[in-house]
C-alpha cells in the first residue's frame, strides 16, 4: 500500500516531471510506431502541470523554463501523421480549462504559442479533428480577459490586423455538427464580452464583419426553407409537417438568441452591424410584400403568413429599439403621413397630427436592402430612401383616410399590413394582428405618438387594455377595434366550422380585445358569440353519438385547467408558431374510421366548448370559471345493477353468465372457442366481456377478452351470414397521449380491432346486437345526464347562485 502510494506522489514530482519533459525532447519525428508513447507523454505532462498549477508553484515555474508549450508546438510540426493533433488539442484544452492561476494563464497566451497552434495546418476532412480543435479555441477563449486579449492579436501601430483565433474560429460558423456550431457561438460570445476599442474595430469592419452577413444569409436561407415546408404541396400528414416546421423553427429561434446575446453585450459598433445587417438582408425584404407596392421589389418568395411569423418572432426575441422603430415606421408609415398631411390640410402645421415617420425610420438611414431580382439579374439593392419615394407616392393617391373600416374598407385595403389584418385567410389575419400587438405592447417602442397604437408608454397593451387603448381618440387600432373585434368573432361563427386550433387561438385573441373593450359587446356581435356557442355545443353533442362518449366526462375535467392557462397566456410568452400551425392544420383526416382520431376529435370538441363557456362567463360575468364538479349518477339513479365482478372485470377473472349469450369466436392463435358474450353497463362504464363457461362452475365463466362498449361502433350482423355479428374495437390507449401531454398527436395510431361473432341463429345474434345496443344507450344516457347542467343555457346563472349561496 505504502509503495503504491509513494509511486502516485513520485508521479507529480518535479524530478519525474523534468525526466517526462527530456523524453519528449528527445522525441525527433512522430509517426505510427512512436504515436502511443508520444500521446502517454502529453498526457503525463498535462496531468502533472494541472497538479502543479494548484498544488506545486516549482512544478510551473519548470514548464517555463523548459518551454513545454513550444515542445507541444514542435510535435505538431514534426509529425508524419494527423493522428497526434487530436489527443494533443485534448490534452491542452484539459490544461486550459483547468487552470486557475492568472499568471499561468499569461504565460500560456504568450510568445505566440496558441497562434502558432491554431495556425497550424491541420486535415479537418476525417475523424473528429475539428470538434477537438473547436474545443480547444473555446477553452482559450474562456480564459482569456482585456488584459490578456493582447497576446492573442497583431497589431500595427493601434490598429488590430490579425486575429488568427477569432477568424480561424468563424470559418467553423457553419458547420454541421451542432456542438461546434455552439462551441463557436459561445467563443465568440466570450470574444465579444471583453473586447477593447481596437479589436470591436477589427471585428466590425471588413473582411471580419462578413461573419455577420453571412450569419443573416444563413438565417434567410433558413426561413426560405420553412416557407417551403408551411406551404409544401407534398401529400404529408399535419402530424409530420408539424413536426418539420417545429425543427425548423427551433433552429431559426435559436439564431435569435444568439443574435440577442451579441446585442445584450451592449457595444454600439456590434449592435450597429448586427442590426443593419438583420433589417438589410431579412426584416426589410420580408416587410416589403407587406407594403403592397404593387411591385414585387422585396419578395423572397415568401408567403405573408411565414413573413409575419419571422418578423414577430425576430421583435420577440431580438428585439432592441432600432429593430422595433424601423419596423413599426415602415408598417404604419403610410397611416403616419397620412394623418400628417390631413392635420397640415386642415389646421395648417403639424400640431394636430398623429405623428411623424421621419424619427421612426431614422434608424432606417442609408440602409441598403438587398432583394432578389429576376434570375439573370441575381440579388441587387434597394436605397431605403428609394423605397421611402415609392411609398409617398402610394400615400399620396390616396386622397383621404378617415381611419373608420366600417365607412371605406376599399381604403384600409391599400393601406399595407391592414389589408392582411382583414383578409379572408384566418391565419394571416391572426398572424398580422399579432404583430401589430408585439410592436404596440413593446417598450423599446420610442419616437411613437401615444395615441398611434392606443398605448401609453408607461403601460402595456396586454397588461392594462383599460387604459390609453380605449380612451385616446385617434389610436388607429382603437379605430380599428370594433372592425377586429367582429372579425374574431365572425372566424369563431363559420359555417362550416373552422379548425379547433383555429377557434382556440382566435379565442385567445378574442380574450384580449374583450378585455380592452370592457368586456362590452354589440347586439349584433352577441348574436354572433351565441352562434358560435351553439355550434360548439352541437359539436360536443355529436361526440355522444361516437366511440369516446365515455371519456368525455373525464376528458372536460382533464382538460380545463389547462384550457384556462392557455387562455390567460400572457402576450409576450405566446409562440407566433401557432401561425403556421394553422396554415396546415385544415388539411382533411381520412374518412375511414379510427378510434385514435376519432379521440383526437373528441378532445378538440371538448376543448373548443371550454373555449366558448370561459369566453361567455367573460362577457356576461367578467371572469373565467373555475372546474365544474361533474356529478355521477348515483347507484339509485342507475336501475338495474350487477354484481361487482360485472362491471369491473379483469382478464383471467370470473364472471357471472347469467345474462350471457353462448356463441363461437375464432383466434388466430388458439382456434375455434366457445364463449358467452356479456354486455353490461353501470353508470359512465360499460364493458363487452367474452368469457369461456367455467369447467366446474356451470354458472360462471373466465374472462378471455374485453372491450369498452362505447368503442364498438355499430355492432353489424354479417349480410351473407345472418349469424354472425361483426364489431369493430377501439385499440387505441388514450392515456398514451395524456402522459406526453394534451397536445400530443399520434402520428401512427394503432389499427382498431375487429371480432366476428358466431351465434347458433340468427334470432340470437340479433337478440345479442340489440343487448348491445341497450347497455350502450344506459351508459350514453348516464354521462348526458353527468354533463346536462353543463350545457344548458342556465348554466352561468346556476354558477352564479352557487357563487351567491
Amino acid at each position: 500500500m505504502w509503495r503504491l502510494l509513494w509511486r502516485s506522489i513520485d508521479r507529480f514530482s518535479l524530478q519525474h516531471f523534468k525526466s517526462v519533459i527530456t523524453e519528449l525532447r528527445q522525441i525527433k519525428v512522430v509517426n505510427e510506431q512512436n504515436r502511443d508513447t508520444v500521446v502517454d507523454l502529453l498526457q503525463t505532462i498535462v496531468e502533472i502541470v494541472t497538479y502543479g498549477d494548484r498544488q506545486d508553484p516549482l512544478i510551473f515555474e519548470c514548464f517555463m523554463e523548459y518551454q513545454v508549450l513550444a515542445e507541444f508546438v514542435r510535435v505538431l510540426k514534426i509529425s508524419t501523421s494527423s493522428t497526434i493533433e487530436a489527443p494533443l488539442l485534448q490534452y491542452l484544452s484539459i490544461m486550459i480549462q483547468n487552470m486557475d492561476s492568472e499568471h499561468a494563464i499569461y504565460y500560456c497566451l504568450s510568445n505566440d504559442y496558441v497562434n502558432n497552434i491554431v495556425a497550424h495546418p491541420y486535415n479537418f476532412n476525417a475523424g473528429d479533428l475539428a470538434l477537438y480543435y473547436v474545443s480547444f479555441l473555446r477553452a482559450v477563449s474562456s480564459k482569456i480577459s482585456r488584459d490578456t486579449l493582447c497576446l492573442l492579436v497583431k497589431v500595427h501601430g493601434d490598429v488590430v490586423v490579425s486575429f488568427p483565433m477569432y477568424t480561424e474560429a468563424l470559418k467553423f460558423a457553419q458547420h454541421e455538427e451542432k456542438m461546434i456550431q455552439t462551441a463557436i457561438r459561445a467563443l465568440t460570445l466570450n470574444i465579444y464580452n471583453i473586447c477593447d476599442d481596437n479589436v470591436y474595430q477589427f471585428i466590425t469592419t471588413p473582411p471580419a464583419s462578413i461573419y455577420f452577413s453571412d450569419l443573416v444569409s444563413s438565417l434567410r436561407k433558413q426561413c426560405l426553407q420553412l416557407d417551403a415546408l408551411v406551404n409544401s404541396s407534398e401529400d404529408k400528414c399535419t402530424h409530420q409537417r408539424n413536426k418539420d416546421i417545429f425543427l425548423k423553427t427551433d433552429k431559426i429561434v435559436d439564431d435569435l438568441f444568439y443574435f440577442k446575446d451579441m446585442l445584450s453585450v451592449g457595444e454600439s459598433r456590434l449592435s450597429r452591424v448586427v442590426t443593419q445587417n438583420l433589417l438589410s438582408l431579412l426584416i426589410l425584404p420580408l416587410l416589403l410584400p407587406l407594403l403592397k407596392l404593387g411591385e414585387n421589389k422585396g419578395s423572397y418568395h415568401i408567403s405573408a403568413v411565414t413573413s409575419l411569423y419571422i418578423v414577430s418572432r425576430l421583435l420577440q426575441v431580438v428585439g432592441g429599439k432600432h429593430l422595433i422603430n424601423g419596423v413599426a415606421g415602415l408598417l404604419l408609415y403610410h397611416y403616419m403621413a397620412l394623418c400628417e398631411r390631413d392635420a397640415i390640410a386642415t389646421n395648417g402645421d403639424t400640431a394636430g397630427s398623429t405623428g411623424d415617420a421621419s424619427p421612426l425610420l431614422h434608424s432606417l438611414n442609408d440602409i441598403n436592402i438587398k432583394v432578389s431580382g429576376h434570375e439573370a439579374e441575381g440579388e441587387k439593392e434597394i436605397n431605403i430612401n428609394y423605397l421611402l419615394q415609392h411609398l409617398n407616392v402610394q400615400t399620396s393617391s390616396n386622397s383621404h383616410f378617415d381611419g373608420s373600416p366600417r365607412d371605406d374598407n376599399v381604403c384600409i385595403e391599400r393601406f399595407g399590413i391592414f389589408a392582411y389584418l382583414f383578409s379572408d385567410n384566418h391565419s394571416i389575419s391572426l398572424a398580422s394582428l399579432f404583430l401589430l400587438l408585439t410592436l404596440a405592447e413593446n417598450k423599446d417602442l420610442e419616437h411613437f405618438p401615444a395615441s398611434l397604437l392606443g398605448m401609453s408608454q408607461s403601460q402595456g397593451l396586454m397588461n392594462n387594455c383599460e387604459s390609453a387603448f380605449l380612451k385616446v381618440d385617434g389610436s388607429i387600432l382603437v379605430r380599428l377595434m370594433p372592425q377586429i373585434l367582429k372579425t374574431l368573432l365572425k372566424v369563431l361563427a363559420c359555417q362550416p366550422p373552422v379548425s379547433p386550433p383555429m377557434q382556440w387561438h382566435t379565442g385567445w385573441f378574442l380574450r384580449k380585445v374583450l378585455q380592452c373593450q370592457g368586456n362590452k359587446l354589440t347586439d349584433d356581435n352577441i348574436h354572433l358569440f351565441n352562434t358560435s356557442y351553439e355550434q360548439s355545443r352541437e359539436c360536443l353533442q355529436k361526440e355522444l353519438d361516437g366511440c369516446w362518449f365515455d371519456h368525455i366526462p373525464d376528458t372536460i375535467g382533464n382538460e380545463w385547467g389547462s384550457c384556462k392557462k392557455a387562455l390567460e397566456l400572457q402576450f409576450h410568452v405566446k409562440d407566433p408558431l401557432f401561425t403556421l400551425e394553422l396554415e396546415i392544420c385544415q388539411q382533411a383526416i381520412d374518412g375511414n374510421f379510427n378510434s385514435c382520431f376519432a379521440w383526437e376529435r373528441m378532445v378538440d370538441a371538448v376543448k373548443v366548448l371550454i373555449l366558448h363557456l370561459q369566453l361567455k362567463a367573460l362577457i356576461f360575468m367578467g371572469c373565467l370559471l373555475e372546474k365544474p364538479s361533474l356529478e355521477s349518477p348515483s347507484d339509485s339513479d342507475l336501475g338495474k345493477t350487477y354484481s361487482r365482478d360485472i362491471s369491473s372485470p379483469s382478464f383471467g377473472s370470473e364472471v357471472s353468465l347469467g345474462s350471457g349469450i353462448p356463441c363461437r369466436i375464432a383466434f388466430s392463435y388458439a382456434g375455434v372457442r366457445d364463449i358467452y358474450l356479456v354486455a353490461v353497463a353501470r353508470g359512465i362504464s360499460g364493458k363487452l366481456i367474452l368469457a369461456e363457461k367455467h369447467p366446474f362452475r356451470s354458472q360462471r365463466g373466465v374472462v378471455i377478452a374485453i372491450a369498452p362498449l362505447a368503442g364498438l361502433s355499430q355492432p353489424r350482423i354479417d349480410e351473407d351470414h345472418p349469424t354472425w355479428l361483426h364489431l369493430r374495437i377501439r385499440e387505441f390507449e388514450p392515456n398514451f397521449v395524456k402522459a406526453k401531454g394534451s397536445q400530443s398527436k399520434v402520428s401512427t395510431p394503432p389499427a382498431d380491432g375487429r371480432w366476428t361473432l358466431g351465434f347458433h341463429s340468427a334470432k340470437a345474434c340479433e337478440t345479442a346486437r340489440l343487448l348491445i345496443l341497450e347497455e350502450t344507450c344506459k351508459q350514453r344516457s348516464s354521462v348526458e345526464s353527468m354533463l346536462a347542467p353543463l350545457l344548458r343555457e342556465d348554466y352561468l346563472v346556476n354558477v352564479l347562485d352557487s357563487q351567491g349561496d
